[in-house]
């Protein structure tokens, strides 16, 4: 599809702010009425439509913040408790957990880049998850599970979509925690869960499909990052509400 509007604008209205384009309200593909609880990140959705040149194609693959809104008011309502499981269920198995053997120069990067967030996720939710070295599976307290569950449920519909991608894409809940809760920024993230990866690259260097894949990766933690920070306390399902992800009809 192509551009097909001249103008966006945003403006409120009951629940939130709109996204408009030509004055009409913008919607997600389940046809609700794109609402969201900040005029920051309306703003933002806004401008992501805005720099799409006249006449051409609208991507996808441009409008992050968009596709993570429509995700957060269509899908995660309906499925919310599936959601929660998915992305809390990554403790059970969190990157930070598993460490290398060897060589001395990873583990000790392993160790000062992770542990940090670990000893940070079990002083701020009351968590504290075992480290494991080599390929043996570990089984984390279950009182840490429930209250990193909790830590995830505490967010709203909109938050969780990108919570869910976070921690799907860095293959650590705790590195999402620590986003959503503002302990690490978007590039930080990205260092942390592609920690190994780039150690690799130092040692034996890079190729162009790798490069391709990480810079997705850096990419999708910085969208998802700053999506967050727009939603801001609204991010909490307390602050959001109860009834974002009910567009107008």
């Amino acid at each position: 599809m192509k551009r097909f509007y001249k103008e966006t604008a945003v403006d409120a209205a009951e629940g939130g702010f709109r996204v408009l384009l030509d004055g009409r309200p913008m919607r997600t593909p389940a046809k609700a009425v794109l609402l969201v609880p900040t005029e920051a990140l309306a703003a933002a959705i806004a401008t992501e439509w805005g720099a799409v040149p006249e006449k051409e194609e609208i991507k996808t693959g441009l409008l992050p913040l968009t596709r993570l809104a429509a995700t957060g008011l269509d899908r995660v309502p309906g499925q919310r408790e599936q959601v929660i499981e998915d992305t809390a269920k990554y403790a059970g198995s969190d990157l930070l957990c598993y460490r290398a053997n060897n060589p001395i120069s990873l583990v000790e990067r392993q160790t000062a880049t992770w542990q940090p967030l670990l000893d940070w996720a079990a002083e701020r939710y009351g968590a504290p998850l075992l480290v494991v070295q080599g390929m043996a599976f570990v089984t984390q307290p279950a009182q840490s599970l429930a209250r990193l569950r909790a830590a995830v449920a505490a967010h709203g519909d909109l938050a969780l979509s990108s919570l869910y991608n976070l921690t799907h894409i860095a293959g650590s809940l705790i590195v999402a925690l620590a986003v959503t809760e503002r302990h690490l920024t978007a590039e930080q993230a990205f260092q942390a869960a592609q920690l190994d990866d780039l150690y690799q690259i130092e040692r034996w260097g890079d190729d162009p499909l790798a490069i391709e894949r990480r810079d997705g990766v850096c990419r999708d933690i910085a969208a998802a990052a700053r999506f967050l920070e727009l939603l801001g306390d609204a991010r909490l399902r307390d602050a959001a509400g109860h009834n974002e992800g009910k567009g107008e009809a």
